[in-house]
């Protein structure tokens, strides 16, 4: 059976729900991942008004939608974060903000972030998609020189504000699906295995799989998959283009926003970047994930209307499934 393709609608927020539902439909995908922010999903509601969530199912339903997971990004980054400054209050709803102190930002967004699993159990999916944040990530550049204890203390941090919210996703049936991703807990190869190993390997957190956010840093997206099959528990599909080989585009970007030709990468609609698509695909189909795929439109050089709908082509034409023989069993194997 085929993987349902998704659109992911962090980048829609602007729009209304029902609009973006409109358009998704209309370009031929078969559900959403839903950001809880705009008017999208908000999980307060959702957990304490029955006909909040039945407005939304009904609403997708009326466009021939589903939906397998809800992403709640924004307020996941606040839970480890430091410093917590101007960045968090420009993209925090007020209630989590609140007077902006540090540990009061943190401590709202943990309980927000067990309302989602529980909004999550409602809404009848099974995978919340997001962020975690990082204490560490300020010392990637690892100088001036930080030490092997300033770093654990991080993970460690990050596994004490973490598992509370992961006992709510075991007690409602939901898993965490992180974002490897810059700026969080893990966002390479080997920060996510420290990652990992935090948490004990606990089955509530597992990843979300973006392959964009690896390209640029030379990690290969299909041995990731490979590594860490067991713990893929959401697909996003979104390219990247590296622009580096000119002696003045770096992979660090130069705080240049997206789009900008000087920068050494960027975001660029699925397909006309660098993943390896196929071999991805192929992966995905080896490790057996039979979960959504679902494309995070993101690219600042196109028109969001037209690339979006170009995307849903591309994922529908190379998310090829397995074949029902394997070439073992059709051939024999020596």
């Amino acid at each position: 059976m085929a993987r349902p393709i998704t659109l992911f609608t962090g980048q829609w927020a602007d729009l209304p729900f029902e609009e973006v539902c409109r358009l998704a439909s209309s370009w031929g995908y078969d559900g959403l991942e839903i950001a809880c922010w705009g008017d999208h999903f908000d999980v307060r509601r959702a957990v304490g008004d029955d006909g909040y969530v039945r407005a939304k199912l009904d609403t997708l339903a009326e466009h021939g939608l589903k939906v397998w997971a809800i992403s709640n990004h924004l307020t996941g980054q606040a839970v480890c974060d430091d410093p917590i400054d101007h960045r968090h209050r420009d993209m925090l709803p007020a209630h989590i903000w609140g007077d902006g102190d540090p540990e009061g930002v943190r401590g709202r967004a943990a309980e927000e972030m067990k309302l989602t699993a529980r909004a999550a159990a409602r809404l009848g999916v099974s995978t919340v998609v997001g962020f975690t944040g990082s204490a560490v990530w300020k010392y990637v550049a690892m100088f001036p020189p930080v030490s092997e204890a300033v770093i654990e203390a991080g993970y460690t941090d990050f596994a004490d504000r973490w598992n509370p919210i992961l006992d709510v996703f075991d007690e409602v049936g939901v898993r965490f699906a992180h974002e490897v991703h810059p700026s969080e807990i893990a966002y390479d190869y080997w920060s996510t295995v420290h990652a990992l190993e935090a948490v004990g390997h606990r089955e509530a957190f597992g990843l979300n799989w973006d392959p964009s956010h690896m390209v640029w840093q030379d990690v290969d997206p299909a041995g990731f998959l490979f590594d860490f099959r067991d713990r893929i528990y959401h697909v996003d599909c979104k390219d990247t283009r590296r622009r580096t080989g000119n002696g003045r585009n770096g992979r660090l970007g130069s705080h240049l926003p997206w789009g900008d030709p000087r920068r050494g990468w960027d975001f660029v609609s699925t397909g006309h970047g660098d993943v390896p698509w196929e071999d991805c695909f192929r992966t995905l189909n080896r490790i057996g994930y039979e979960g959504p795929i679902s494309v995070e439109w993101e690219d600042a050089g196109m028109d969001r209307l037209v690339g979006a709908a170009e995307a849903v082509q591309f994922v529908r034409a190379h998310a090829f499934d397995p074949p029902e023989t394997s070439f073992d069993s059709a051939f024999g194997s020596e």
